[in-house]
């Protein structure tokens, strides 16, 4: 199937799935559509296990959507379709790329489908074009048009089996549904790489080249290799130093001060953020020191010795923040907030892990990039398949913490836990618990493609 075919055949599908619908089971079925389209036509680029797992997310994603209907799970449907299809196409590019090569082919698809010589075949108009053309079509169409006009003179009934009737269809949205479904489509299967791209590609790649291996480059023009050597271990010598004092008094006033109740969940913001901004300063500053021939210098030894204990004691830090965080859910409940506190600090482990092993394999910084999409693509995911709204509602009843009425009735997907607990206690969400029961109501009684299937499942109040 050439690719003018798939962009109609995909804006036709689309067109059919939201017209006079709203988003729900649709985009869901036109995920798999998309999916679908790539397992078969171009199988035969599935080369490796990546995009056999791909295809399974891209399912997977699509089904999360079908049941949630959510952002989370939108995010991961986007995202799980458009790797599959770039992975199946620019085998060679990184996929980090594939973020400019969207945020560009946003603006430019909307000129590039002017551009109809790039995308629709060209064929010769052979010389029995014109008379096919008469045979085929324009003669029967000018005798139909004949007769029809003669027999509806003749019949009244012959003529209202074509006149009594009106079509219910809403013109103007069609074509706006059909616009939107062929720009989409032309989008997808039609994107466009710039030539920087692939230029550019060699400088994503996981290893450094035999040629910069060899080359021990100065980052400042005024220092040579051994003062900027000498630099790097005195900066990382104060920093170590810097982040023990830290990690103390950090410690300190977490686990031995007393905390008044009130001003806790301050605190705690403050410090988590302020351990935030540590881990990504963190790792800046073994990009920095490691972007190129210290990588490979022999003289290297004490600096980067230095850094993997700066980054194990920026792993220390975290660990406690993790553990102030367990004992801030137990005093006061889980939130979404404290969930991706969780999150963030796992992810944050995550990539000190790959830092130490970029420095330790003597990797380019770009691997550190590589690695934390797939990671970030993998938690974005997760996040789409559990009801984490469910989790905390559960979670919250059952250490009797953070269960205020209207705080409940504000999570999402735990409509039922929910409800068991209002009743049991007798409590009222008021107008939030209101709105949620009308949303149940709002959802269950929209047409099939325009639902999100979780709702089905819930009984109205």
């Amino acid at each position: 199937m050439k690719k003018h075919h798939l962009i109609l055949a995909c804006s036709m599908v689309f067109t059919l799935l939201f017209y006079k619908e709203t988003v729900g089971v649709n985009l869901a079925i036109f995920g798999l559509v998309l999916t679908g389209m790539i397992c078969y036509f171009f199988q035969e680029r599935f080369t490796s296990r990546l995009h056999l797992g791909l295809v399974i997310t891209s399912i997977l994603s699509c089904s999360a959507f079908a049941w949630y209907g959510d952002f989370v799970s939108v995010l991961a449907l986007s995202m799980s379709v458009l790797f599959l299809q770039f992975k199946t196409h620019e085998v060679k590019l990184k996929i980090v790329q594939i973020f400019p090569i969207v945020f560009i082919n946003g603006f430019a698809s909307l000129g590039r489908i002017l551009m109809f010589s790039q995308w629709l075949p060209k064929k010769e108009i052979k010389n029995d074009f014109a008379k096919k053309l008469i045979a085929y079509f324009i003669i029967p169409a000018l005798f139909i048009t004949v007769f029809f006009v003669v027999y509806a003179f003749g019949s009244e009934h012959f003529s209202s089996l074509f006149t009594d009737y009106t079509l219910d269809l809403d013109v103007l949205e069609v074509f706006l549904i059909a616009l939107l479904g062929f720009y989409i489509s032309f989008s997808f299967w039609n994107y466009w790489v710039p030539d920087i791209c692939y230029d550019f590609n060699s400088k994503l790649d996981n290893d450094f080249s035999s040629e910069a291996r060899m080359e021990h480059q100065q980052t400042f023009s005024f220092l040579d290799l051994d003062f900027e050597r000498k630099s790097g271990e005195i900066t990382l010598v104060l920093l170590n130093c810097m982040i023990l004092i830290f990690i103390g008094t950090y410690n300190y006033e977490q686990f031995f001060e007393e905390n008044v109740v009130a001003s806790l969940s301050a605190a705690t913001h403050e410090r988590v953020n302020a351990v935030i901004f540590s881990i990504i300063m963190a790792v800046g500053v073994m990009l920095f020191f490691f972007k190129n021939g210290f990588n490979f210098d022999k003289k290297a030894r004490h600096l980067k010795l230095l850094s993997k204990i700066w980054i194990a004691l920026n792993g220390v830090l975290i660990i406690s923040t993790i553990i102030k965080n367990i004992e801030y859910v137990a005093a006061f409940g889980l939130t979404y907030k404290r969930l991706g506190v969780f999150a963030f600090l796992l992810l944050a482990i995550v990539g000190l892990l790959i830092t130490f092993w970029k420095i330790y394999k003597q990797k380019t910084n770009a691997y550190l990039f590589n690695k934390m999409i797939w990671c970030f693509y993998g938690t974005i995911l997760l996040c789409s398949f559990i009801n984490w709204g469910n989790i905390i509602t559960n979670y919250n009843i059952s250490v009797n913490k953070g269960v205020e009425p209207i705080f409940l009735s504000g999570l999402n997907f735990n409509d039922e836990t929910r409800r068991d607990y209002f009743l049991l206690k007798k409590l009222d969400g008021k107008e939030i618990e209101l709105s949620k029961e009308e949303q149940i109501s709002d959802r269950k009684s929209e047409k099939f493609l325009s639902k999100a299937l979780y709702y089905e499942f819930i009984t109205k109040k």
